[in-house]
């Protein structure tokens, strides 16, 4: 389950990251990345990469971890206020789980292959817990 809050918590940092043209490394903390009309990759100070392809209100996120030389694939289907998404990594843990957007709130439930479970809430006033 940590691996799976990692990836969870890995898109989350590469969705407020700025998209930086320079330095030619990442800096601790930040990600480089570099974006086409349909796709953004990034890479961080670690090693790790992450992508995220668009198709109308799918998105495809694909990683890899390189501590745990790990690769993952993830797919999040948004309808209305909610968003859906299930993951795969090739030591063959799955997840699923929802994203749910209330007002400033948003609520994320993630259930693994593994049998553990967790539940994060995020305010714009609060900050996540």
């Amino acid at each position: 389950m940590v691996r799976v809050l990692k990836v969870f918590l890995g898109f989350c940092l590469l969705l407020s990251t700025q998209v930086f043209a320079s330095p030619p490394s990442p800096k601790l903390g930040q990600a480089l990345c570099t974006r086409s009309a349909n796709l953004l990759a990034c890479i961080d100070a670690y090693d790790n990469s992450y992508s995220v392809a668009m198709s109308g209100t799918t998105m495809y996120l694909r990683g890899y971890e390189s501590a745990d030389k790990r690769r993952w694939a993830q797919t999040n289907s948004r309808y209305g206020s909610m968003t859906f998404f299930t993951g795969l990594a090739s030591d063959g843990e799955a997840w699923v789980g929802y994203i749910q957007k209330v007002g400033w709130t948003t609520i994320s439930r993630v259930s693994s292959s593994s049998g553990s479970r967790s539940k994060i809430t995020c305010s714009r006033v609060t900050g996540c817990r």
